[in-house]
């Protein structure tokens, strides 16, 4: 494999507050099993409903793919808006996508440290995604929402300025420090071995709770079997350079119809990922580390695409689920046992809509944020 093989993503700089190992019982009126943007989104909005909380991780608060991801704010599900439309039908296709909207705005609200409201790009890769993105920015339009075609530097293609970027470990982080200011008691380095009504089981502990609320994505399918059929974790993988003057982005791109992404940090660092493609089945996983076949094809667009040739300092893979319908499960799966997960890749912005829908669905029977997303 090419050098720098570690698995530590270029997000893992940021400064982070160890949290305890759960040990014993505890009590609480939800537990939230999973530390990442979903979970953590849905522990706040419990406490500011009144409800008393823990949360538990397997292993560090954000050290899944919620603080390792590409760092996008896309609005919108996996397929794009126009697609979604064939697949959906338009008004629930536009109710998600307004959804979305709205939480990103709430995101960046929240942690605007971490997030730039930028703008993204959709850069065609051949001439049939060219017209592809042409089909996309005519949907979006006639239904209201902001797109234009783009023809610039990147290529030619989407512009959708309501988009954006974030550093998603520092995300986690700052959602972290909140829930425990409003009285939220987390615990990280505890894997659950059972979930049972009223009852998640780690090995040196038990979280009793009249709720629970299991809020992964990547391994949903390990956590509830009974969603196996429904869910398959993938690894995604990417790497990161050196700062860089070599190159100058102000938005964060994908291409490929979404299989490969990059965007260009503050300090000039690029993070860039895709090509689980070029991986194949082998990418159906849980396993995270990055691959020889994928890390070369990474490596390929950053030198011949991008022409980037920056130092490689990070390499790494995380693992996320994807749905048949690229719809998120959101469901109560065994007797007050909720899940939501399935994100299809679009986690940060979709799993912060539904970490709050939940929390409203469990503790006042509301489902406006979760209408859409309610059935396959």
């Amino acid at each position: 494999m090419p050098s720098t093989s570690s698995n530590e993503s270029l997000w893992a700089g940021v400064q982070r507050v160890q949290y305890p190992t759960l040990v014993g019982e505890a009590f609480a009126d939800v537990c939230v099993v999973g530390l990442g943007g979903s979970g953590l989104v849905c522990a706040g909005e419990l406490l500011r409903l009144g409800a008393s909380v823990i949360g538990i991780d397997a292993g560090a608060i954000g050290g899944g793919a919620g603080g390792r991801n590409g760092g996008f704010l896309l609005a919108g599900v996996a397929k794009f808006y126009h697609d979604a439309i064939d697949a959906y039908g338009r008004e629930r296709a536009r109710q998600m996508y307004q959804l979305s909207l709205d939480e990103i705005e709430r995101i960046a609200a929240a942690t605007p440290d971490t997030v730039s409201l930028c703008g993204s790009l959709r850069i065609a890769d051949s001439p049939e995604e060219e017209r592809d993105c042409l089909a996309q920015v005519v949907a979006m339009r006639r239904d209201g929402l902001a797109a234009e075609a783009y023809d610039g530097a990147e290529g030619r293609g989407v512009l959708v300025p309501g988009d954006g970027a974030f550093q998603p470990l520092e995300r986690c982080a700052s959602l972290a420090a909140a829930v425990r200011a409003a009285g939220g008691v987390l615990f990280e380095g505890s894997p659950v071995t059972r979930v049972a009504a009223g009852a998640v089981h780690t090995p040196t502990g038990v979280v009793r709770a009249k709720r629970v609320v299991v809020a992964v994505d990547g391994a949903l399918d390990l956590l509830l079997p009974e969603l196996a059929s429904e869910v398959r974790t993938a690894r995604l993988q990417m790497l990161a350079t050196a700062p860089t003057t070599e190159i100058s982005l102000t938005r964060p791109v994908y291409t490929r119809w979404g299989y490969d992404y990059w965007q260009q940090r503050p300090d000039g660092a690029i993070a860039l990922g895709g090509a689980r493609d070029v991986g194949g089945d082998a990418e159906w996983t849980h396993d995270t580390s990055p691959t020889e076949t994928v890390q070369r094809a990474l490596d390929d667009r950053l030198r011949a695409t991008l022409g980037v040739s920056a130092k490689i300092t990070h390499r790494w893979g995380a693992s996320v689920s994807y749905t048949k319908s690229e719809v998120p499960i959101v469901r109560e799966v065994r007797p007050s046992v909720w899940a939501v997960g399935g994100y299809s890749g679009t986690g940060n912005v979709i799993g912060s809509l539904l970490g709050r829908g939940i929390a409203r669905l469990v503790i006042r029977g509301d489902d406006a944020l979760l209408s859409p997303f309610l059935h396959a």
